[in-house]
């Protein structure tokens, strides 16, 4: 396959990156994720599926699913899950000076500060309408000139407690001005930055990749299936969850509920090659920019990572092993959870900045992802029996061979010598 057939190995085109853009930059705080869900992918999903397919929506909260063969609890069941909630602000009190103090979640307070913010308020006189106001910026400190010496020789941090919100209010009444508008704690503020290129090439960076690009991937791997002609041995389910930054709490419901056999997570992953502070403990080295991740150890099934590595190889898409402890951090924990028997892992790509304003990532390793992930699809469908794959191809350490020294060449090397023979 030439590289120009290797859509992982070209700029993202404009129309997906746009696609990209318009599903992170849906205003999808924990609970009220239908922004994303009904507002963007819904609409996306329908310009696709074919009739065949169906929507699954909850009582519960505003995940979806779309499933490739409703009802048919006879096929081999997989499911894809990225998360549509964002990490966010709430109010907590109003001062009388007129700054709305805030909860910060789970932001450092210090990535906060300066940045310009949307603050969503559920209208008292009309419960379940919703007015937003934008203009605010987040603060603690005010002037550096206001600043006890620790804090202006960074000595000394910030604390959770003293971020609040400014809309600039000033005159008479600041609070009843506060008040005027209606804004009550519990409120939800989310940043206002919607991602953009960055400057070296394939980059981006925004405000919460965490985890839009894990709906965008399960959205674009839906779409590659659907113009592929479906499957036939698998039933898919492209899932987007609620609730996974608070516990995962909507995908386990997903997979109680629909029961997959097998199950992926599609979240960010860190780059820990760039991350700061961190080389001397001597972390694994993920890279953005060289592939999509796939998580060993943990939950994560071998049979399920050994069909997408072989996916990968097959296709020469670049995958870097992420190595996980007791907890994946992702959706791919969900079948656990839910008590349900499933095999599982978990995919991402390593980004930069996570949980801040500017998170960082690359095109060609989300490209990566999905084109992966429907190699895998489609690979799982020309297995014999699904069923008896899962069944009984579980690792055997007790019939690992026996390996010897390999000696101290390098691949290079190797090369090297085998040209000069020639």
């Amino acid at each position: 396959m030439s590289d120009t057939a290797k859509p992982w190995t070209q700029s993202m085109p404009e129309a997906q990156f746009k696609l990209m853009r318009d599903i992170l930059a849906a205003p999808s705080p924990v609970g009220l994720e239908g922004a994303m869900t009904y507002g963007v992918l819904k609409p996306y999903f329908e310009t696709f599926a074919p009739d065949s397919w169906h929507l699954h929506q909850f009582k519960g909260n505003a995940g979806v699913v779309l499933d490739t063969h409703p009802d048919r609890d006879d096929m081999f069941k997989v499911m894809i899950i990225g998360h549509a909630d964002k990490i966010r602000m709430q109010v907590r009190s109003i001062g009388e000076d007129g700054k709305i103090w805030i909860n910060t979640d789970s932001f450092l307070p210090s990535v906060l500060i300066g940045h310009e913010v949307k603050l969503f308020s559920e209208d008292p006189e009309k419960p379940g309408s919703y007015r937003s106001i934008e203009g605010g910026t987040v603060e603690a400190l005010g002037a550096i000139h206001f600043s006890d010496p620790a804090a202006r020789t960074g000595d000394k941090g910030i604390k959770k407690e003293q971020i609040y919100l400014d809309l600039q209010i000033h005159g008479e009444n600041k609070k009843q001005q506060v008040l005027n508008l209606g804004v009550r704690p519990g409120d939800s503020i989310i940043f206002d930055r919607p991602i953009r290129p960055g400057f070296s090439p394939d980059t981006f960076y925004g405000a919460y990749l965490d985890n839009g690009l894990g709906c965008f991937v399960a959205a674009e791997v839906a779409r590659l299936i659907a113009e592929a002609g479906g499957t036939d041995k698998v039933r898919v389910m492209f899932a987007i969850a609620s609730y996974e930054e608070i516990g995962r709490f909507g995908s386990r419901v997903m997979a109680g509920e629909l029961k997959p056999d097998a199950l992926i997570g599609v979240d960010v992953n860190h780059d820990y090659v760039a991350a700061p502070g961190i080389g001397d403990k001597r972390m694994q080295p993920l890279e953005m920019g060289k592939g999509f991740t796939m998580s060993v150890g943990s939950i994560a099934s071998e049979q399920l990572n050994r069909i997408i590595a072989s996916a990968a190889k097959e296709q020469d898409i670049p995958i870097q092993r992420d190595m996980v402890g007791v907890d994946t951090g992702t959706d791919g924990m969900a079948g656990v959870l839910a008590s349900i028997d499933s095999a599982a892992t978990s995919i991402g790509f390593p980004i930069r900045n996570m949980h801040t304003i500017s998170e960082t990532g690359n095109t060609k390793d989300v490209l990566a992802a999905i084109h992966a992930l429907t190699h895998t699809l489609l690979a799982l469908d020309k297995l014999p029996n699904l069923e008896r794959e899962f069944l009984d191809n579980h690792p055997r350490l007790d019939q690992a061979s026996p390996l010897s020294h390999q000696g101290h060449a390098k691949p290079e090397d190797v090369k090297t010598e085998s040209s000069d023979e020639k």
